[in-house]
């Protein structure tokens, strides 16, 4: 169906179909039940449904309308009834329909009241039917034998079974919602409720460049001026036609992203994101994220966009050549440049030209009237105006705008202005709006769109042009003229050619760059600064450059720009500072400043930011500033500061941010005086020793010293303090929290006390029940010392999100028993003590999604897992005797894995099959489950069974349940191939036998994984069809023995055409530089069916029985003594990664 912006394809359409769907049914059966109402429900939602009239079914040959209406139609519904092979009509029917549709994979089979295994091989009824059909036209009649093929073959297909559902409306309504997504898949205007003009022509056009039938791969680029609609039209493409494709990604502002500092490595993350379902992918440079894209889309069908391309750097690094893709790929680009087009092969970019003057005429109205067409009194100015904007959507939209509300009058007024300036062009119709704004408001748009980059949002704005009361009302007025946008988040943003026209402006003023009064083109800063030509004509300099440089820069050129209000350098080396800086400097932020300190002339008494980031500042200033309406500094990670400056003369402070100043040791008592100070981050200043005594800082809201591992003691906070919401304490050396903690305590959202031991003042009971933490983490530097008094009780921590007691030397009865008190708790880290068992009030945590107990190697027992929704870690627990209960998956939401790596005594005690059996079991009967009386419930809560799960534990054999077993890393299983078994089909259980190996010198590295950590993935694809359906991964400690991993799939909701069978292929990836590894030797697969439930039942007991266990007695021996031991808090072994790799 050709793409349009309507539900219905519009009276212009090329559309090859004029039906969507052809109904093939036996009268005598359905036609008065359900066909009727399956008819019927198909019209009603716009689903074109031819039925053939009761009066044409006479004789034996078919209709040649009927003939026609079946080549005329996209789908067919064969409706299966006992007494449809009665009628050598509907057979006749049916050999037509497999004709025209078998290729294409658009017949939909109905069961109803059939066995779908009778209609295949002819029993039953059918078999009565041909019984007479040979009868009147004599066996062996090869018409006849033509229809049992046929019935064969749409017997075959998968389809519905009118026996699965209770009621007939309830199948009825599943068909129709199959056929609405093929048919006429949701649109929307591309994320806006804008109404669209001009659009369906171009979508036309564009389907045709698309030909979505093809079987090959498409780059189709989209070229055109700024703002005549090129991301519209793609987006509009992309929500057309996105249902169609395995991966569907929409890649917007390449151009913006990819100049920002590792901008083209953002922007494959987020291809990578989108083909892997994982939100942190890792890409270490653009080299390797171009192999890694290369990699996963080679065998996928993939819908790409990339929008507002400007050079072919992008397109190499994000979507190669065309045999990078799987069949049936379509990568859509949009860029200004045809040139970008042409050098990356893409055959017939198509140039988006303007809209025509009706469509233009309609969208000018609607900005100038809110309805599509104009006013009585303004028709012949509205065509004046359309004339003029020249189909360029984004002037109409401008130009409506402003004149939006005005008399006519007006509009003939500016109309007569417009026809002063005889050259048409973008700039002047833009220029036209711009120049309707006073001196004020031309000042800040020009600020807006020169510097949009950093006025990104309201807040910026405010800060750099604070002492302007004007400014707020000013923006509003911008945005009413549709110069920019404000969205409800307070981002500005400026469109492309508002931006530029903007610059262009400013570059008109004067011909010599320093003659301009905004600095934000490269070239033009450079030769400012290296001729020395800058003059007072300059008001704001913007360099942003995307890597680091070095440049020689004579910066006395500062000396005549008395004017300068913004001085925004970032990724740039000076080896000499500046002597002086101008006074007028409202916004400084200068990363790698090159001067120890401040320039001592330097009085800049309008200063609202300083920021110094990375900066060779020792000191700010010798003795008191004046600086009044400074409100933030930062100095983050200039290693060389030593002192801050005294603080007497900013009392305004609000932002205090020192973060990573190493060698930072004085801090001026002054700073107890900033009773306006919201922000305090001296984070890893680890020289710091002391800080004042007492502080008075009312508005305070985050206190961060964490990572000062010197500092042993903070200040007692006097005064109310209702606004402190973070305290960051750890990896200090601080033992005692100030006694006025119990005033401010009701503000805190979060508290950090990682890394340090508090000896006094327990915090668990001034911390009231209304305390939102998102986290609380205790990581006691090694200590023979429990945590007892600490922990007495938790239950004052009920909102409590992630608590962490890893490496606490913890011994039983340690972690209180109200620990299940805790009903937020979703994370909980326990790595690395003493207790023997866990509470049994844990299983109470419902919302309780992580809990990691490596190497805790008394640990002997685990809780029942129903309390453990998605993650579970106890790698390395030595002493751990069963294995626990199968988690009650029923409650699982998003995907379950639990990871037993090295728990050799489980094997010792009990059967991994057995465990395997179960879980397997308890998969299969959640999922049964969700088919039938819980699908009402996870429709209500949103709430859905997961669609895999992972189990690492210790094991030498894949049990035999598995019937397909291959040597290797490979194995392949089949489709259900009949309708009946497709029905009962839940998914796929893979088993792989992972064993150690000490020569991984064929293992592929991966940076950045901890040493005793390797990551095993598993892809799923069809290679006869070039598909990749799926892949999903694990990190996990080194092995010491075999393993067993499982992975359960559940069935997908789709299978591609002509995909007969599923590849399934393991890979092992190392750390870099890690000699030990392992190796997958041998896998196995077996389709899961609703039946299997009563086998796993079987084997289960077979299992207990049996004693034939592998005892592991030398892969204990080694474990003892050479088991990598684990990681040590904070060294990169955290939970967090571990529960990131969860997801992925």
């Amino acid at each position: 169906m050709a793409l349009s912006t309507q539900v219905r394809a519009s009276s212009g359409s090329s559309c090859p179909w004029k039906y969507d769907v052809f109904l093939s049914f036996r009268g005598e059966d359905t036609r008065k039940g359900f066909t009727d109402y399956l008819y019927h429900e198909l019209e009603r939602q716009g689903i074109r449904t031819f039925r053939d009239d009761p009066q044409l079914e006479r004789g034996t040959a078919i209709s040649p309308e009927l003939l026609t209406a079946i080549e005329q139609s996209r789908f067919a519904i064969v409706v299966l009834s006992p007494k449809y092979a009665t009628s050598t009509w509907c057979l006749l029917e049916l050999s037509k329909i497999l004709e025209c549709m078998e290729e294409r994979g658009t017949i939909l089979p109905i069961f109803y009241e059939v066995d779908p295994s009778h209609v295949r091989h002819q029993r039953g009824s059918f078999a009565e039917a041909f019984q007479e059909h040979e009868e009147k036209f004599g066996e062996g009649n090869k018409e006849v034998e033509g229809w049992r093929d046929a019935l064969t073959k749409v017997a075959s297909l998968a389809g519905w079974t009118s026996e699965d559902y209770r009621y007939e409306t309830q199948l009825i309504s599943e068909i129709v919602q199959a056929l609405w997504s093929k048919v006429h898949p949701s649109l929307t205007v591309f994320g806006s409720s804008e109404k669209l003009f001009g659009m369906d022509s171009k979508l036309e056009e564009m389907d045709v460049l698309l030909d979505k039938e093809a079987n090959d791969v498409r780059f189709i680029g989209i070229w055109g001026m700024g703002g005549i609609g090129k991301t519209t039209l793609a987006g509009l493409v992309y929500e057309k036609i996105s249902h169609q494709f395995e991966v569907c990604i929409f890649l917007a502002n390449v151009r913006e992203v990819s100049k920002t500092t590792h901008g083209l490595v953002d922007l494959q993350k987020q291809i990578l994101s989108q083909i892997l379902k994982e939100e942190n992918v890792q890409v270490w440079n653009v080299y390797s994220g171009r192999n890694m894209i290369k990699r996963c889309v080679c065998n996928k069908a993939v819908l790409l966009v990339l929008d507002d391309v400007d050079q072919s750097e992008q397109l190499e690094n994000f979507v190669g050549e065309k045999d990078c893709f799987g069949l049936r790929s379509r990568i859509i680009i949009t860029t200004r440049d045809r040139r970008v087009l042409v050098t990356h092969g893409v055959e017939k970019p198509y140039e988006l030209k303007g809209i025509n003057e009706h469509e233009a005429l309609q969208l000018f109205s609607w900005k100038a009237f809110r309805k599509c067409e104009p006013e009585e009194d303004y028709a012949e100015l509205c065509k004046s105006f359309v004339t003029y904007a020249g189909g360029l959507p984004l002037a109409l939209k401008i130009l409506g705008s402003f004149l939006k509300g005005r008399t006519p009058d007006e509009w003939n007024s500016a109309l007569a202005k417009l026809q002063q300036t005889p050259d048409i062009t973008v700039f002047k119709i833009l220029k036209m709006s711009f120049d309707g704004l006073d001196e004020m408001e031309k000042k800040i748009f020009l600020d807006i769109a020169c510097f949009r980059r950093l006025y990104s949002n309201e807040f910026m704005i405010e800060l750099v042009d604070s002492s302007d009361p004007c400014n707020r009302i000013t923006r509003r007025v911008l945005a009413e003229k549709s110069l920019l946008t404000i969205s409800s988040d307070s981002q500005v943003h400026v469109h492309d050619l508002i931006h530029e026209m903007g610059c262009e402006i400013v570059r008109q003023e004067n011909e010599e760059s320093g003659g301009r009064s905004r600095l934000c083109l490269r070239d033009d800063i450079f030769h400012v600064f290296t001729k020395n030509t800058g003059t007072e004509a300059i008001e704001g300099i913007l360099l942003d450059l995307a890597e680091l440089e070095e440049a020689d820069w004579n910066l006395e050129a500062f000396s005549k720009m008395c004017k300068l209000k913004l001085l925004y350098i970032h990724n740039l080396r000076l080896s000499v500072g500046p002597k002086c800086l101008p006074n007028a400097l409202r916004f400084l932020s200068w990363s790698w400043y090159p001067s120890k300190s401040l320039p001592p002339c330097f009085q800049p008494e309008e200063l609202t930011e300083l920021s110094l980031v990375h900066s060779n500042i020792d000191h700010l200033w010798n003795g008191i500033k004046y600086l009044g309406k400074l409100k933030s500094i930062d100095l983050s990670y200039s290693i060389n500061l030593t002192r801050t400056p005294d603080f007497t003369g900013i009392s305004n402070l609000e932002k205090l941010i020192l973060e990573g100043c190493t060698n930072l040791v004085k801090i001026h008592p002054s700073i107890a005086l900033l009773k306006r100070l919201k922000i305090w981050n001296f984070r890893n200043c680890k020289s710091i020793k002391r800080l004042p005594s007492e502080v008075n800082m009312e508005f305070l809201e985050t206190f961060d010293v964490s990572g000062c591992s010197k500092l042993k003691m903070i200040p007692e906070f006097v005064g109310q303090m209702k606004r402190l919401s973070k305290l960051r304490l750890g990896g200090t050396a601080v033992e005692k929290l100030p006694s006025s903690i119990e005033r401010w305590s009701e503000s805190l959202v979060e508290l950090d006390l990682s890394g340090i031991v508090i000896r006094e003042q327990p915090y668990s009971r001034f911390l009231k029940q209304n305390l939102i933490a998102s986290s609380l983490g205790l990581f006691p530097r090694k200590s023979p010392h429990p945590l007892i008094p600490l922990l007495a009780s938790l239950k004052h921590f009920s909102s409590l999100t992630e608590l962490k007691l890893n490496d606490c030397n913890l011994f039983e009865g340690d972690i209180p028993n109200d620990i299940g008190s805790l009903s937020s708790l979703r994370s909980l880290g326990l790595r690395g003590n003493n207790f023997v068992s866990l509470p049994a009030s844990i299983h109470l945590l419902s919302k309780l999604e992580y809990i990691n107990v490596e190497n805790c190697k008394r640990l002997q027992q685990l809780p029942e897992l129903s309390a453990i929704g998605v993650l579970s870690r106890t790698d390395n627990c030595t002493a751990l005797q069963l294995f626990p209960d199968p988690p009650d998956l029923c409650r699982i939401t998003t995907n379950f894995s639990l990871n037993c790596v090295n728990c050799l005594s489980m094997v010792c005690n009990q059967d991994a099959s057995y465990f395997l059996y179960a879980v397997l079991k308890r998969w299969i009967e959640i999922q049964v489950l969700s088919r039938c009386d819980m699908t009402v419930h996870m429709q209500k809560t949103h709430r859905h069974p997961s669609e895999y799960l992972k189990v690492v534990i210790p094991g030498s054999e894949i049990p035999e349940w598995f019937n397909n077993q291959s040597v290797g890393d490979s194995v392949t299983e089949k489709f259900p191939s009949d309708a009946c078994n497709y029905s009962k089909w839940i998914g796929f259980a893979v088993c792989a036998l992972i064993v150690p190996q000490d020569n991984p010198s064929a293992v592929p590295e991966v940076p950045h994984l901890d040493p005793d950590t390797c990551q095993i993935l598993c892809y799923w694809s069809n290679f006869v069809t070039d598909t990749n359906l799926g892949g999903v991964g694990d990190y996990v400690k080194q092995f010491v023995s075999d393993h067993l991993w499982l992975l359960v799939l559940r069935r997908p909701l789709r299978i591609p055409e002509n995909c007969l069978e599923v590849n399934f292929v393991f890979e092992i990836r190392r750390a870099v530089g890690n000699n030990r590894c392992m190796k997958v030797k041998k896998c196995g697969v077996r389709a899961l069916y609703e039946h299997d439930r009563e086998e796993l039942i079987s084997k289960m007991n077979q299992s207990k029985s049996s004693s034939s266990i592998s005892l592991y007695e030398e892969a204990m021996d080694e474990q003892e003594g050479a088991m990598v031991k684990a990681t040590p808090s904070g060294s990169g072994g955290s939970d967090d990664e571990y529960y990131s790799a969860a997801e992925e």
